[in-house]
Parts: C-alpha cells; structure tokens; sequence
C-alpha cells in the first residue's frame, strides 16, 4: 500500500510540472537515444567489415609485401617481394586448391567509354580470379589464358561500371574504353561484364575492372619491378577445406621463408585473421562511441539531481506536514527517489524510441561520403541503456532525497 500511495503522488507531483519535468526528461531521452543510435552504427560497421571479408570468397589466404613503399603520382604500390615463381611454389603444396596473383589500384580511376565516363577502381589478375572470387561473369567472357600469354589489353566491367557507360552487360561487350591514372592511360575492349554483387560483395565489386596482371606489367612502369623480375602485389589462395585454412597458412609461411632465405618480408593472412582485426577495430569505435554519447546521459543525470533539489527546497512545507503526521525519513527518501527513478525510466524509454527511429532512418544513408551506413540494433544495447538511465536516476536521485529525509520536521514547517 505504502508503494502505491509513493507511486501515486511521484505522478502528481511530476504532473503538476509538466514543463520541468519534460525538460528533466529531455537530457535522458537525448543519452539514451544517442547511445542506442551510436551503437547501432558501431554494430552495423562490425557486421559491414565480416560481410565484406566474407565476400571474397570461402577459404582463403592473403598473401602480401611486408612493407609498401610509395609509387609515382598518386598510386600506392607494394615493395615487390612476392614473385609469380612465389605463387607457381604455393599450388605444390598438399591442401592448395587455386592460386592467383594480382594487383590491386584502389583509388578511383577514370574509365571514358561510349561518350560517357565514370570512375572504377582496377585489378590486374589471372584467369582463376572467377573461381577463387566465387563471382561469375553474367556477360561475355572472363580473362583467358590466351589473354595473358599475349598480354592482351582486354578488360572484364564490374556491373555497375558497364551500367554507368554502356547501360546494358550486352551493350558494353566489343565495346573500347580508355583508362586513365595519374599520367598513364590505357585503351582496352570490353570482353565482359561480371554479375552485379550489390550488397553481398564488399562494396567495391560493381565498380571494378579487371585485366590481365602480364597485360598490367607490360605497360604501367610502376607494375615492372627493377631487374625484371615478375613480381606481384598480392597472391590469393583457396584452400581446398575450411578446415584446412590454417595449416596451410602455416605451410605458406613455412615455404616463402625458406624461398626468401628465411627473412619474413611478407605476411600471410587468412579471412578469419581479417575479420578479428577488423572487428577489434569496429569493437573499440563502438565502445568510443558509446563512451562519448555516455557522457550525455551523465548530463542529464546533472540535470536531474539540479531539479530535485529545487523540487526539495520548493516542497520543504510539505515534507514538514508529512513527518508531523507520522512519515519516517525512509519515507520522504523513497517518495524523492521514486520520483527522479520515473523521470528516467520514461525518459530512457523515449529515448530508446528516439534511438530506434533515428538508427533506422541512418540505415542506407551516405551523407554525402559516397558510402552508405548501416546500422544494426542490438537488443543488448537497448537493455544496457534502459538499465543505465535507471542507475543514473537513481545515483543522482539519491541526494536531494536523502537532503529532503534529513529535514527537521519543526523548521520545514516554518519555511514559506
């Protein structure tokens, strides 16, 4: 009966300030919002990196240079320790399946085709790509073997590469374009067109081209290492089981060290060494995120305990009548702690509201940095941060409640 009657007077007392008591509420529902909303972004850039990882295909090992070293103009290549010999060594070994070698320009190359043009990034590979990738070409053909033994400069569209210039895969087939980066440019015939990946590949499929690596060595200067030797930026390689990934890591290393006179100037790497990296960085920006939008709630939790005490100072007549008559100093403490408990629990519970619509409305949304976000809503959150706006009220509730059970009945009742 007791909490009942508590209950009942927190909200006539809150609803006879509606005013005060919504802008009490408004730092909890902004906290509780901002965390639920930063979180679902840190949780949906965690999930982005696995799937990413994931769509390079199934069990694969990454090969690469121990150390980059700055190219001419803007391109970045890697120190050339890795050599096709390198690569030709690795598909002897007991549990290799594919093997390919590549080179990779992330940055945005300018492609013109049809009067039209677009940006794309480049790799130069081999035939095997298709398999190793686990991504098919939906029109015309792939890179042949004939093609890299005449270093031929034909060229296989990402999806959305062939849309931008030729509107149809079928369009682009036959079809000449010239690559520009930096200061070199390269003409090249459309051979095919790969199937759209959308949002199952890793975000960059659609708008890539690939062409044969001997095509890509023979005419861009920085694709030639000195003394001529074939060297190559990365070597990919498929294991034949999933189970079987992390020996054959272990086989690789084994085989380059003694074929590099055992100086380690590469390292290898499996898909699920990608995703645990990958994910302790997403994990710490989501916990920083977190953090940051904490302090939010901290403030509002300030804001709290500013207005109890004015609400204490405000009711000191009354909390004189209530002891006169028999209330404890347990009571009173209740009464106030009930009261700043409310507060939060609803304004945690608005938040929460907020946090939802905002993380949804996020979803899918560039904002103008030309890659979309995607934000995930873990149910942990939402509990995380119900349960902390809760303590919050509590910790900064139980000040002024324990000021106001400490009243001397005889002087509240002389305060005006």
């Amino acid at each position: 009966m007791i909490i009942f009657d508590t209950l009942q007077t927190a909200f006539m007392q809150l609803g006879a300030n509606k005013l005060r008591t919504g802008l009490t509420m408004l730092g909890i529902v902004i906290g509780v919002g901002a965390v639920i909303a930063l979180m679902a972004a840190g949780q949906g850039a965690q999930q982005g990196v696995t799937k990413e990882v994931s769509a390079l295909g199934s069990n694969l090992i990454f090969v690469s240079p121990g150390q980059t070293e700055q190219g001419g103009g803007p391109v970045t290549i890697s120190a050339t320790t890795l050599t096709t010999d390198d690569a030709e060594a690795i598909k002897s070994l007991q549990y290799v399946d594919a093997v390919i070698s590549q080179y990779d320009l992330p940055i945005e190359n300018q492609l013109v085709g049809n009067g039209r043009n677009t940006t794309a990034s480049m790799t130069a590979t081999e035939p095997d790509f298709t398999y190793v990738r686990s991504w098919e070409v939906q029109a015309g053909r792939f890179i042949s073997d004939e093609d890299v033994s005449r270093k031929a400069t034909n060229v296989v569209l990402g999806a959305k590469v062939a849309e931008d210039l030729f509107d149809t895969p079928e369009n682009a087939i036959g079809q000449d374009v010239r690559l520009s980066f930096g200061p070199f440019s390269l003409n090249l015939t459309v051979v095919g067109v790969m199937e759209e990946r959308g949002a199952a590949g890793t975000g960059e499929d659609d708008t890539q081209i690939l062409i044969p690596l001997t095509t890509f060595r023979a005419r861009v200067p920085f694709g030639r290492a000195v003394g001529g030797s074939e060297n190559v930026q990365q070597i990919v390689v498929k294991a034949t089981d999933g189970g079987k990934v992390d020996d054959t890591k272990e086989d690789i290393r084994a085989l380059l060290l003694e074929r590099h006179d055992y100086e380690e100037d590469f390292t290898v790497q499996t898909q699920n060494d990608l995703t645990a990296t990958a994910r302790d960085v997403s994990r710490t920006l989501t916990m920083l995120l977190g953090a940051i939008a904490g302090i939010s709630l901290v403030v509002g939790g300030i804001g709290i305990m500013n207005i109890m005490l004015v609400s204490v100072t405000e009711r000191t007549r009354e909390i004189g009548i209530r002891k006169a008559v028999g209330a404890s100093s347990g009571d009173i403490l209740l009464q106030f702690v009930v009261e700043a408990i409310i507060v939060t629990l609803v304004g945690g519970a608005l938040g929460v509201l907020a946090g939802v619509v905002a993380a949804r409305m996020a979803d899918g949304q560039d904002f103008g940095t030309g890659s979309s976000v995607t934000t995930v809503i873990a149910p942990w959150s939402i509990f995380v941060a119900l349960g902390v706006s809760v303590m919050i009220g509590l910790f900064f509730g139980i000040y002024p409640a324990f000021r106001a059970s400490r009243l001397n009945p005889i002087e509240a009742l002389r305060a005006e």
